[in-house]
C-alpha cells in the first residue's frame, strides 16, 4: 500500500457549519450585514475572525 494512502487528509471544509449557519441567519435577517450576523454567532459560539465571517459571507 502507499505511503500516501496513511497520510490522506479529508477535503471537507472546516468550516462547513459556520457558513450553514450564516446561510440561515443571513435568510431570516436579510438586513444584516456579516458583521451584525458575526456578533450573533459569536453570542452561540462560533469564535472566528471578522475577516473568516466576511470571505465566507
Amino acid at each position: 500500500m502507499a505511503r500516501r494512502v496513511y497520510s490522506y487528509k479529508s477535503c471537507l471544509n472546516p468550516q462547513a457549519a459556520l457558513r450553514l449557519r450564516m446561510k440561515e441567519l443571513a435568510t431570516t435577517r436579510m438586513r444584516y450585514g456579516y458583521r451584525k450576523i458575526g456578533v450573533l454567532l459569536k453570542r452561540k459560539g462560533f469564535p472566528h475572525s471578522v475577516g473568516v465571517m466576511y470571505r465566507i459571507y
